[in-house]
């Protein structure tokens, strides 16, 4: 990528870091031209620079984090099954005349065990967007999803699921096929699988178009990525009829990983490079290797019908609340 392009994808809180190593690489180069001795400034610099990173990605807000995980350089759903997958083979179609790209899924080896994996595929850049639809599932994307789904309870295959949406496609044509059938039949048919099902949030977790394949004995979340009942621009947009006022949403709606592991909403933040994902997706990926590999050793122990009482009982405590008398 030309420094141009990656200058145009820097978020505003990332410039003052991207300028300052910027500095020290210019500095680097005119002392490598003039046979100059600088490396006690550039010590000192990158120092500072370490510092502030650190200061910046610690205390992101909400709507700091909602910018991260929608990156246009964070890895995608393909991006991981690459980097992590001895052999993949993804498989196309719902087998009612459509293939939805904005829905991966297919068969492949995971340290040398079969498993299926289905996740939500966004674009790199906007030409690809507009062809995967900016990761918004059609129902016939949920409808292969289950498919697939299907396929891997009946051969015993664990199921894996990366969750990257900001929504369910919400044009006319998406109810006129049912998307909200589609959905709910996903949810109702997920509870019912014998098969560990393992769900990750990767980057952006919006609405019931993140539920349609969010069910799962467990339920991890990349560090800066979102999960939310609704895009915070969205939730703006209905309660105050002003979308922009997204920032106030996001604090309220506690989207952010730590919120919802508070909340006992999630089971586990999966940690990301210094800088995001983006910055590092090989170390993001060998993270997410590690933990899908750990939680699959720990559910194979049970048997079907215990991992089926405890996703419906995980469910089932979700949303619970005490109410105390005045």
């Amino acid at each position: 990528m030309t420094d141009s392009k990656r200058k145009l994808q820097l978020l505003d809180f990332e410039k003052p870091l991207a300028e300052l190593e910027s500095r020290i690489e210019q500095i680097r180069t005119l002392a490598e031209n003039n046979d100059v001795d600088v490396s006690e400034q550039i010590q000192q610099l990158e120092a500072r620079a370490t510092q502030l990173r650190q200061e910046i990605f610690s205390s992101l807000t909400p709507m700091q984090e909602l910018q991260l995980a929608r990156h246009p350089r964070r890895p995608s759903t393909l991006d991981y099954i690459q980097a992590i997958t001895d052999e993949w083979i993804e498989l196309h179609g719902d087998r009612q005349g459509t293939d939805d790209p904005a829905v991966v899924g297919g068969v492949g080896k995971l340290a040398g065990q079969p498993v299926l994996i289905v996740g939500h595929q966004k674009g790199r850049d906007t030409k690809d967007n507009v062809a995967r639809n900016f990761g918004m599932a059609s129902p016939g994307g949920y409808r292969k999803a289950l498919r697939l789904m299907d396929h891997a309870n009946r051969f015993n295959l664990p199921i894996l699921t990366f969750i990257d949406t900001p929504a369910a496609w919400a044009g006319l044509e998406a109810e006129q096929y049912g998307q909200g059938e589609a959905i709910a039949r996903n949810l109702r048919e997920m509870f019912q699988f014998d098969v560990p099902i393992i769900c990750t949030v990767i980057g952006e977790g919006g609405s019931g178009g993140a539920l349609g394949i969010g069910v799962g004995d467990r339920l991890a979340m990349f560090e800066h990525s979102i999960y939310s009942v609704a895009p915070p621009e969205a939730c703006a947009a209905i309660l105050w009829r002003d979308a922009q006022k997204g920032p106030k949403a996001a604090d309220a709606l506690k989207i952010t990983a730590k919120d919802l592991l508070s909340l006992g909403l999630m089971d586990q933040i999966l940690p990301e490079p210094m800088g995001g994902a983006h910055s590092n997706p090989i170390e993001a990926a060998q993270t997410l290797k590690q933990s899908l590999l750990s939680t699959l050793d720990e559910l194979w122990r049970l048997s079907g019908q215990e991992r089926r009482d405890l996703r419906y009982d995980k469910f089932r405590r979700m949303g619970i609340f005490t109410q105390i008398a005045a």
